[in-house]
């Protein structure tokens, strides 16, 4: 139903908005009350905490020593055999300096000991055992005699603890909300904001008048199996992650503690032979969905009774805690939805119901396995699975789909094997030359000899759907070119973190009836599930893959993998106590925030974790604090004179571009441009004059789309160097805002920088090719801009003019290119570039 007050929306698929300014409408309910659950008159502050002493670091001495374990534990996840050579070589400097020696803590376990004793986070573990209950026969496989354990942590004090997190206080939604955009039209964007909330909550209050006024908070629920080690023995895990549907998406995406790990699931193993029995995969199902029914047990009472509970804002409220989504991969949504693998998960059992056979052969779902969700009140498993952007779009269709697609075309005509994404290191094909041909950008995985197609990452499929399509331009026929494109602009568009209601750009043709491949089908249902539960970035699987890392692979890598999973429940409960202690400090004002406190921000970005996908130059960065459109700044570098510069440079008019550059600051109502004005009417300036150099510029700019900070914030770096990284030289291109009247890539104009001076930057500029982007593509193309004498239209413009990096790629045509051109040498080889608009979603949202 629609919200109160508001029309239905209408039935046609969203799209992404690229308008910021937006007005958001509440509803009435997340009342404040008193701790007995009474409503607050309107306007009465939230009580008062209890005060905590000025100097009160209990169960540390004080602020140094909670940053020293918070430091090793945390960030540096030292072990603790080397905790205690450090603790000794404090003590022995201590005492060769001073006679005496008070190191933070003694040894290894006293720091942990005093981890331990932080009250705040204090979320035990508990477990239970399960094992087959049914006739056993003899002999009996081993998986019927086995007790499986199963290991988790009460999610109502879990979903209290991130309700009451005084760090998301401005993030949470207590009440569904309905959200406008400049134009006017309804956005999608988090949970609260979709239809889903909005049904639940009148639902609830037509059931039961009495909750009118309590707050909604739905948990969002995740699974995903993880392998840690690729030696022998037993190196899978199944974690299951919780987080509170009303706190924002950008929250969750950023990692803030947003999302716990409340259980692991246990994986039974059998002998070969029995993998493939009907009766040890119904065990498996039911071993699933009773473990999640008996984990999530707690939530029960309070899904059809409010629960009295302080939120972060320092205000109670009734609190109905409900399950809403869960987010996994297609395996895990087949179990989950008790379908068939390779069946759609969102189809009805109910139209069925004791029909096994046509249910089986027909439709693909197994009706005799309850799911968990049969447990709990108003909830429909098949309702509730969530669109995964991940594995459904990015590895689903684009790498397990259209790229095989692609490269089994080619190896279909004649001469085909040469044309091949290479396979192996041995041979190389045209299309991952032109891969490797791709000058390298700010966050972008580079494939420098090509890739092989048989070892792929999330973040391999993500990099290699930003410069697959210019590549396989000009080598397959126009129609793949476009079917590539409008996949890649639908998986932009529905990647946005704000989807609105228009109905441009997003099902053209439909979907074709006998199209049956289980992730591109998926596809379909996106429109009403992200009109019922929001954007899906915010509830994709890459958020728990990502998860991964601090709940599971870093625990691991640093137990002494000696029945390993113990150690590991301990480092997380630890790391919630230190994250729940830190938050507390901060809000009682005893510490300074690491995201504005420079010493341990620098601190915590010297400690890059050792398990990560792939290792990259560290040349974009999440940013934290409060949202801006965007800004570059630059670090400084020793001073040049004019002269030495225009030497340096080889640019002997440079002079005259500086002059130009002044005219246009000192008179920016002038009807004629510096470029264009007599050099004689120019400020004259002297050759002596200093100059500052730099190499390295960062552009700051608001994308909630990317990966960014909390705030949506994103830091990258813009480089003009000869040398990155001991490497070849480094021009990045820009974007430059040149016509504010004008939207997309009309308002932009493309350039190159050559060096930086004071406030100011020497670019080359780009002039646009045709009138219109490329008809296979759907990329601008751009080509260097010259003058009537030949030579490089270029300029000095101001800093505050650069929006960001942009990304140009070669048009290559259906020529082969040189083996030895490099990367490097790309923006020189070519005549004629895309303005690869797919780099990122920012790039996406403003080169449209």
């Amino acid at each position: 139903m629609p919200p109160r007050g508001t029309t239905a929306p209408p039935e046609t698929p969203p799209t992404p908005s690229h308008s910021s300014p937006r007005r958001t409408i509440w509803t009435t309910r997340g009342q404040p009350c008193d701790e007995n659950g009474y409503d607050l008159p309107e306007g009465t502050p939230p009580p008062p905490k209890e005060p905590r002493a000025p100097n009160n670091y209990w169960p540390f001495v004080d602020e140094e020593e909670f940053h020293f374990a918070d430091f090793l534990f945390m960030h540096e996840q030292m072990s603790a055999g080397n905790t205690d050579i450090l603790m000794s070589l404090i003590v022995a400097f201590q005492m060769s300096r001073y006679g005496n020696a008070d190191p933070p803590f003694s040894t290894s376990k006293h720091m942990w000991d005093t981890i331990d004793s932080i009250p705040l986070g204090d979320v035990p573990w508990e477990g239970f055992k399960v094992s087959y209950d049914g006739d056993v026969p003899d002999p009996a496989p081993s998986w019927m005699k086995r007790e499986y354990k199963v290991w988790f942590r009460n999610p109502l004090h879990i979903m209290e603890a991130q309700i009451g997190n005084p760090d998301f206080a401005q993030e949470i939604d207590v009440a569904p909300k309905r959200v406008l955009g400049r134009n006017k039209k309804r956005q999608f964007t988090d949970l609260m904001s979709a239809d889903w909330a909005w049904e639940q909550v009148d639902q609830i209050v037509a059931e039961d008048p009495d909750t009118h006024g309590a707050m909604f908070a739905p948990v969002i629920l995740g699974s995903d199996k993880t392998t840690v080690s690729v030696g022998t023995g037993q190196n899978e895990y199944y974690p299951l992650y919780a987080a509170l549907g009303n706190t924002q998406n950008h929250v969750r995406r950023a990692h803030r503690d947003a999302l716990t790990v409340i259980g692991f699931l246990a994986i039974p193993k059998t002998e070969r032979d029995q993998q493939d029995t009907a009766q040890f995969r119904k065990f498996r199902r039911q071993l699933f969905h009773a473990s999640l029914a008996k984990i999530l047990s707690p939530l029960k009472p309070w899904m059809t009774k409010p629960r009295v509970t302080r939120c972060s804002d320092g205000y109670y409220r009734r609190v109905h805690i409900w399950t809403r989504s869960l987010h996994c991969r297609l395996p895990e949504q087949c179990l989950l939805a008790c379908v068939v693998s390779g069946w759609c998960p969102r189809s009805l059992k109910e139209a069925f119901e004791g029909k096994s056979k046509e249910l089986w052969e027909g439709y693909g779902i197994i009706d005799d396995i309850l799911p968990f969700t049969s447990y709990f009140p108003r909830a429909n498993i098949h309702e509730l699975l969530s669109p995964d952007l991940l594995h459904q779009l990015i590895k689903g269709t684009f790498k397990d789909h259209l790229v095989t697609w692609v490269v089994q075309w080619m190896e279909m005509q004649p001469n085909g094997k040469g044309m091949l994404i290479c396979f192996s290191n041995v041979y190389h094909s045209h299309i991952a030359s032109r891969i490797a041909a791709a000058p390298i950008f700010s966050g972008l995985h580079r494939f420098p000899e090509g890739h092989g197609f048989k070892q792929w990452t999330g973040n391999d499929s993500k990099a290699l759907m930003k410069v697959f399509l210019p590549a396989i331009n000009g080598l397959v026929p126009p129609a793949m070119v476009h079917a590539v494109q409008a996949f890649l602009e639908f998986c932009y568009l529905v990647c946005c973190s704000q989807i609105d209601e228009m109905r441009e750009s997003f099902h053209e043709h439909g979907i074709h009836e006998d199209f049956l491949l289980p992730c591109q089908h998926s596809v379909s249902h996106y429109w009403q599930l992200i009109q019922m539960f929001g954007a899906p970035n915010g509830l994709c699987s890459s958020i728990t893959e990502s998860k991964h890392i601090k709940a599971v692979k870093e625990p691991w890598c640093h137990s002494n993998c000696n029945e390993p999973l113990g150690q590991m429940l301990l480092t997380n409960q630890r790391l919630d106590k230190l994250a729940a202690f830190q938050v507390e400090l901060e809000s009682c004002g005893m510490i300074q925030s690491v995201r504005g406190n420079p010493v341990w921000s620098s601190i915590a970005l010297l400690c890059i974790p050792q398990v990560q996908e792939n290792s990259e130059d560290v040349d974009q960065e999440e940013v934290e604090g409060q949202t801006s459109e965007g800004k570059s700044s630059f670090a400084v570098l020793p001073m040049w004179t004019l002269v030495q510069l225009s030497h340096f440079l080889d640019i002997p008019d440079f002079e005259q571009h500086i002059r130009r550059f002044l005219y246009d600051q000192l008179h920016p109502d002038s009807e004629v441009c510096g470029m264009d004005v007599d050099i004689e009417e120019c400020p004259r300036i002297s050759p002596t004059m200093h100059l500052k150099v730099f190499h390295l510029a960062t552009a700051v700019y608001h994308v909630p789309s990317d990966l960014s900070g909390i705030g949506g914030m994103h830091r990258e770096y813009i480089r003009m160097t000869q040398a990155w990284h001991g490497g070849p030289a480094c021009y990045d291109c820009i974007f430059v805002e040149r016509e504010a009247e004008e939207e997309g890539f009309h308002a932009l104009g493309v350039a190159q920088h050559n060096n930086v001076t004071y406030a100011c930057a020497f670019v080359k500029w780009f002039e646009t090719h045709g009138d219109s982007p490329c008809p296979d593509t759907g990329l601008w193309r751009v080509k260097p801009d010259f003058m009537a004498h030949g030579r490089r239209m270029c300029s000095v413009i101001h800093i505050d003019s650069i929006l960001r990096a942009a990304h140009l790629i070669g048009v290559y045509g259906d020529k082969f290119i040189p083996s030895h051109l490099r990367y490097h040498h790309s923006l020189d080889a070519f005549k004629l570039f895309y303005v690869n608009k797919f780099a990122d979603h920012h790039a996406h949202e403003i080169a449209y």
